[in-house]
């Protein structure tokens, strides 16, 4: 099995922090993994892509009692299209706190199966910290267990990006990137949201590190 990536977040949680993922002043970061690899997710090179294991996004911020967790894939795609919910593939949010900090103390897993129709599916999330074994139930409902707070479904595409702009900038050399136009307009994509109360991930004034990646079971992507 093979991770399919790993985005760093440098999260302070004393700190406010918004937007797509998290920044802090002097820390870089990568928040987006759209159609990546090419060679495996994306249409344009892959006549069979696998979008199930394809992570669009992982955005992370807290409240002064939650710590918010979103993780995205298998998008963009068009509002006709259903949610994608494959058994084989295990997503990990992974979770450090402690040094050093590309250790995953506080692996998430993520699994989704299917139930007794054809179009019926469940999540189940386990590693949950302060939660008794795991949280699941069907997609496309808030499942709450121990004050964590789950639900797998549907959304509308967050991530705000000019794909227009940034090609041409690479073909030119020039800056075209327009703030008005955003390629993932009006497109969706399947998540995981994930709340979970702030004592349990903070550890002191240690700094948070979030990423996530997917592994397909029965061989690499």
């Amino acid at each position: 099995m093979k991770s399919k990536t790993r985005i760093p977040l440098a999260v302070a949680l004393t700190s406010a922090a918004a937007g797509a993922g998290l920044w802090m002043a002097g820390i870089g970061l990568t928040a987006a993994d759209h159609l990546d690899p090419p060679s495996r997710t994306d249409p344009a090179q892959d006549s069979t892509p696998d979008r199930a294991a394809d992570i669009a996004d992982i955005y992370a911020w807290h409240t002064d009692t939650e710590v918010n967790l979103v993780l995205t894939f298998a998008g963009p795609q068009a509002t006709t299209a259903p949610a994608t919910y494959d058994p084989d593939v295990l997503y990990t949010i992974n979770l450090s706190n402690s040094g050093p900090r590309t250790t995953p103390d506080l692996p998430i897993q993520i699994r989704f199966g299917r139930g007794s129709g054809a179009d019926e599916f469940g999540v189940q999330v386990s590693g949950l910290p302060g939660v008794g074994g795991t949280i699941e139930g069907a997609v496309e409902t808030d499942l709450t267990k121990d004050g964590v707070r789950v639900r797998a479904g549907l959304f509308d595409d967050p991530f705000f990006f000019d794909l227009q702009g940034f090609r041409e900038t690479a073909s030119t050399g020039k800056l075209s990137f327009n703030p008005n136009r955003d390629f993932f307009a009006g497109q969706n994509l399947t998540a995981v949201v994930i709340s979970i109360p702030r004592n349990r991930i903070e550890n002191g004034a240690n700094l948070v590190d979030v990423w996530a990646t997917t592994s397909r079971f029965g061989g690499q992507l």
